[in-house]
């Protein structure tokens, strides 16, 4: 009942915002001359740096989503315990997030590219509340960083796809070069392009946000489509285009690419969040190559249990076959880890006749046969079935790199071959000496 309680009190909390609160920023209709601003619906925005165009819209979907303190807390993460914990506070008020996207007038970045709009959304009434602003002339820069700045200091958690390698520090950059206005400071940055890359890559190859809203979050269903979206490489000359007196249509379609880009972070969240909360849903309705990139990005965060679960379940489902070795590694690993040295060393019988894997399944057997089942005979067989392994695969192999690898490799697996014969040989000694005991020294 608690629980209710305070989701409701989540969604009070993000009761609608409009009409928005009073800003310095004014808002008057374009004139008959500003074709751009009449054909995108702008308002011509006014503050004490000049003017820009303003175009505001609200969305229902996507709807929000609460993010659950799992997901939070694998998210903010860091090897720096108190930056975590930092962050982690931060993100955990999502009336303080801000989506954010530009469009820019180059891709490479650097001092001589501006960011001609900025793309903002946040939560508001259940849905989302997208505000965009347009440069129609550099001279608007001014204008256009200002009221980012005052959105930030309202917001100061921005939510970005890439964001922390090309928008942010553009921006940055942009405020630096103006002299007047200040960098906002931010609470926290989450930076959705990294998590996404860990889940999805496996299975899409690329995680463009457009490629994620097609084959993970179906955007259709959440009511909007890329069917004539303009090609982000093309963006930047539109705008020179325009700026040399060229057609203003194309920029609509910048804008409104800009206006999905806005909304498929948000459901990208929404879509993560599902994954990385221990409430996920029945694991039969989720991809196997997500299971296993969910996986693996379980492990890199420390996540044992979990991490050996999703594998487990994506094994079970079916992997493609060119992915399930690696699986089947990876579970056996944290088998090994989790101290359960008998399954481990079930599921590396597995591995052995793989050509990829063998030799190093032979290696983990040998150990487990040494080490933990004293069965120096067996360890003995793995060690020399690796050793044959490596020879076979030096001898059809040209790469020096590979028989400087699988010299060093014999080397090693010389070494445990040795140690074994000695410790075969001193346990059959000790055997014997026992059996002279036992017998009263007669032969």
């Amino acid at each position: 009942m608690a629980a209710a309680a305070d989701k409701f009190a989540r969604l009070a909390a993000l009761k609608p915002t409009r009409p928005l609160p009073a800003r310095p920023a004014a808002i008057r209709t374009p004139g008959e001359e500003d074709v751009l601003g009449r054909l995108l619906g702008a308002g011509v925005a006014s503050n004490p740096f000049g003017e820009h165009l303003a175009v505001r819209n609200w969305f229902s979907t996507p709807e929000f989503s609460e993010p659950s303190s799992t997901t939070l807390e694998l998210l903010s993460r860091t090897r720096d315990e108190s930056i975590a914990r930092k962050t982690r506070a931060a993100l955990e008020d999502p009336e303080k997030w801000l989506f954010l996207d530009t469009e820019t007038t180059g891709l490479a970045g650097g001092t001589g590219t501006y960011a001609f709009l900025i793309g903002l959304a946040w939560w508001d009434a259940g849905g989302l509340q997208a505000e965009q602003f347009f440069m129609r002339d550099f001279a608007e820069e001014h204008a256009l960083l200002h009221e980012l700045s005052q959105r930030v200091a309202e917001r100061p958690v921005l939510v970005t796809f890439n964001g922390k390698s090309f928008d942010w520090p553009l921006l940055e950059n942009r405020f630096t070069m103006t002299r007047s206005i200040a960098v906002p400071k931010l609470e926290a940055h989450l930076d959705l392009l990294h998590p996404a890359r860990a889940l999805w890559k496996l299975r899409l190859g690329s995680v463009r946000l457009v490629e994620l809203e097609r084959h993970v979050l179906d955007a259709p269903r959440l009511g909007w489509h890329r069917e004539n979206d303009v090609s982000s490489a093309l963006i930047p000359q539109f705008y020179f285009d325009y700026l040399r007196g060229g057609p203003a249509e194309p920029l609509a379609a910048v804008v409104r690419h800009n206006q999905m880009d806005l909304r498929g972070l948000a459901a990208l969240f929404g879509k993560i969040n599902t994954l990385l909360s221990e409430q996920t849903s029945d694991a039969t309705e989720i991809e196997s190559l997500d299971l296993f990139g969910l996986s693996r990005f379980l492990q890199r965060r420390g996540e044992s249990d979990r991490a050996h679960s999703a594998c487990a379940q994506a094994l079970e489902i079916g992997l493609p076959a060119e992915f399930r070795p690696q699986a089947r590694r990876d579970l056996a690993q944290m088998a090994k880890r989790r101290g359960e040295h008998t399954r481990a060393a079930e599921i590396w019988l597995e591995i052995v006749a793989d050509g990829h894997d063998g030799i190093h399944a032979c290696e983990q057997l040998a150990i487990y046969y040494e080490r933990h089942a004293k069965d120096f005979p067996r360890a003995t067989e793995f060690a020399q079935l690796a050793l044959a392994k490596l020879r076979r695969q030096r001898s059809v192999s040209s790469d020096p790199l590979l028989a400087a690898r699988c010299a060093r490799l014999e080397q090693k697996f010389l070494h445990r071959l040795s140690r074994l014969r000695h410790q075969m040989n001193t346990v059959g000694g000790v055997a014997r000496l026992l059996a002279l005991s036992r017998s009263g020294g007669k032969s």
